[in-house]
């Protein structure tokens, strides 16, 4: 028997339908099937790297330096060497990387934030995270231009696994602080002709495994020079027809990262939904 979304039910769907409680088509069976999010395979926290994908952080001090580097923008404070510093795993084996340059202490977005230093237009993106504190913020931009946010407590359209300012806040997959988290993301660059833009950015992105943005369209760069490329264009909205790496935002939280990687792709129709 197939659930609601066409998949086979998952074990907890499965056990709720043969239970005398969740008779079949009542009510309290349907709403079962409600509350339980689809999950979709090769996503989440601890999700390996899909055939054709680049690791970009495995934890180690090594492929911080030589995959990474800092984006100097207009409101760069710091300096290379990065200063984000590698500590331990909190749940498990390994390090990991946490976003603790000091010059972006009080948020000061910009001053500090690390991007890979190679560069991409679509791309498929798995990044984890782990948010030490309450109200702890930091936040993961596509083409180091369009931030989906990482701050805790925020449910609004600014808010945690929003595409910001675009989509509400999907809290409801947020496994919340001192835990693991992951994004899964499926990003269609913006195309152009003759150098108008002629269809907007389109991403997907499952949440913990849980689908929670599919094929929306983002508007525009948000939060000014500082936040990133394009940001300074004609208020966000001049964006440019030039790749991006995948930025890591510092604002001075304890906000810590593992398990990125990243494989480019060439989605040729506006469709960001995931296949496999």
């Amino acid at each position: 028997m197939n659930d609601q979304t066409g998949h086979p039910p998952t074990a907890c769907q499965s056990s709720a339908v043969h239970s005398p409680k969740f008779a079949l088509f009542s009510p309290a069976w349907i709403a079962a099937l409600a509350l339980t999010p689809s999950l979709h395979a090769g996503t989440g926290v601890g999700a390996k790297p899909i055939r054709g994908a680049e690791v970009f952080f495995d934890g180690t001090r090594q492929m911080l330096d030589e995959k990474w580097t800092y984006w100097q923008g207009p409101g760069f404070k710091s300096s290379l060497p990065i200063k984000w510093q590698i500590v331990p795993d909190p749940h498990d084996k390994g390090t990991v990387l946490m976003t603790d340059d000091p010059v972006a202490a009080g948020g000061k977005f910009g001053t500090a934030d690390v991007v890979t230093k190679k560069e991409f237009r679509d791309v498929r993106v798995h990044v984890e995270f782990y948010i030490a504190k309450p109200t702890g913020n930091s936040g993961v931009y596509l083409q180091n231009r369009y931030e989906i946010q990482v701050l805790d407590g925020d449910k609004t359209k600014h808010g945690l696994g929003a595409v910001i300012n675009e989509t509400e806040s999907p809290y409801f997959a947020y496994n919340g602080t001192g835990t693991w988290n992951a994004y899964d993301i499926n990003f269609r660059a913006a195309r152009f002709k003759d150098g108008v833009m002629v269809e907007k950015p389109l991403i997907s992105m499952y949440f913990n495994g849980k689908l929670v943005h599919e094929n929306v369209q983002i508007s525009q760069v948000w939060g000014g020079p500082n936040s990133g490329i394009d940001g300074g264009n004609n208020g966000g909205k001049g964006i440019t027809d030039t790749p991006g790496g995948l930025k890591l935002q510092c604002e001075g939280h304890d906000v810590r990262y593992r398990n990125i990687w990243i494989k480019p792709v060439d989605l040729k129709k506006p469709d960001t939904r995931f296949t496999k």
